[in-house]
């Protein structure tokens, strides 16, 4: 048995060590990159086949056969969280479109998964329905492969950020977010705050910090306004707080904080910190812009975090070129199934 292991090692090993130094240098060079999210579940795919090949010959198709179980598992629970996750987003927010992001996906993933079930075991009345299955198929297949997108953006957004980072910053930037009754910081902007804080006292050498958010209409203050007061009040000297309270979106933020420190000189070591969920999407932006940063979250209520992370998702899929790669990718996926539909 010891031969076999290291006979798989050996065969599996350099695979597995290669993917992983390539998954955490695109995660720390080109982190804005959505390619990075399909090269981490390649990655976690190679660990899954590594660590059963390390039980040998004899017990690795049980092992893989038990990693399967546990992600069609997990697979099942999706839309199953997703619908809990709405209604307590409902009960505990309002009856919003936004809200309604996680129920709507969780009842679209669930029916798309029991189709699947219906082909695969021939649940069917296959007299009655003839080529229907194709269309079951078809159906599960999409819900499949949007929900594989969908899967990969989660993870990576998770995994960037249990990524280390070295706290030697020279700017750190605070998005905003909107402030309730138009002049109090939300708890979701308060806990950017705090990360931003911990931050700067984390740093040897005190960064200046970019509190970045213009006043809405509804609002008493601007939101960069209300952020430096909160960092003024625990003990953030005010030489190392410099405002940008004119943008009103996030690409704003990003272009107005990047003018700011161009003015100052310019510097290679930005922190950007918002909500987690918001994270990825800053820094897919902060690309665009020419800013060149690590993204650091704030946590937020779990509750809220699902239907978050899929309004960034989308927000990120209307992208001109994120809709066409991912079309061309659909397209080519259920290709036997149209061909089959059509001849």
């Amino acid at each position: 048995m010891l031969d076999e292991i290291i006979e798989f090692i050996q065969v599996i090993g350099p695979v597995f060590v290669i993917i992983w130094i390539l998954t955490i240098a695109f995660a720390i060079f080109r982190p804005q990159r959505y390619l990075n999210s399909i090269l981490l579940m390649a990655a976690l795919m190679i660990t899954m086949l590594f660590i059963s090949g390390l039980f040998g010959n004899t017990l690795m198709p049980y092992m893989l056969l038990a990693c399967i179980a546990l992600a069609a598992l997990a697979l099942f629970l999706v839309p199953v969280l997703l619908v809990i996750n709405g209604i307590q987003l409902i009960r505990r927010e309002s009856l919003a479109l936004p809200h309604l992001l996680s129920l709507g996906l969780g009842i679209v993933i669930g029916i798309g998964e029991i189709a699947a079930v219906v082909y695969v075991f021939g649940l069917y009345d296959s007299s009655r329905l003839e080529n229907a299955n194709l269309w079951i198929l078809l159906l599960a297949a999409t819900v499949f492969y949007f929900s594989f997108l969908v899967l990969c953006f989660v993870l990576y957004s998770v995994f960037i950020q249990l990524m280390p980072h070295r706290m030697n910053f020279r700017y750190v930037i605070i998005h905003g977010c909107g402030l309730s009754g138009g002049e109090k910081m939300t708890k979701l902007l308060s806990n950017r705050v705090d990360k931003a804080i911990e931050i700067y006292n984390k740093c040897r050498i005190k960064p200046i910090i970019i509190p970045s958010g213009g006043q809405g209409p509804d609002e008493k203050l601007s939101e960069a306004q209300a952020m430096k007061d909160y960092l003024l009040n625990h003990g953030i000297p005010e030489k190392h707080i410099v405002l940008e309270d004119r943008s009103a979106t996030t690409r704003e933020n990003l272009a107005n904080s990047k003018e700011i420190i161009d003015g100052r000189g310019g510097a290679r070591r930005i922190a950007l910190v918002s909500s987690n969920y918001h994270v990825y999407r800053c820094l897919r932006l902060a690309r665009e812009v020419g800013l060149k940063c690590t993204g650091i979250g704030a946590k937020v209520a779990f509750y809220f975090w699902p239907s978050a992370l899929i309004r960034e998702f989308i927000a990120i899929f209307l992208t001109k070129r994120f809709i066409i790669w991912s079309l061309i990718g659909y397209l080519i996926f259920i290709s036997p199934i149209l061909y089959g539909l059509f001849n």
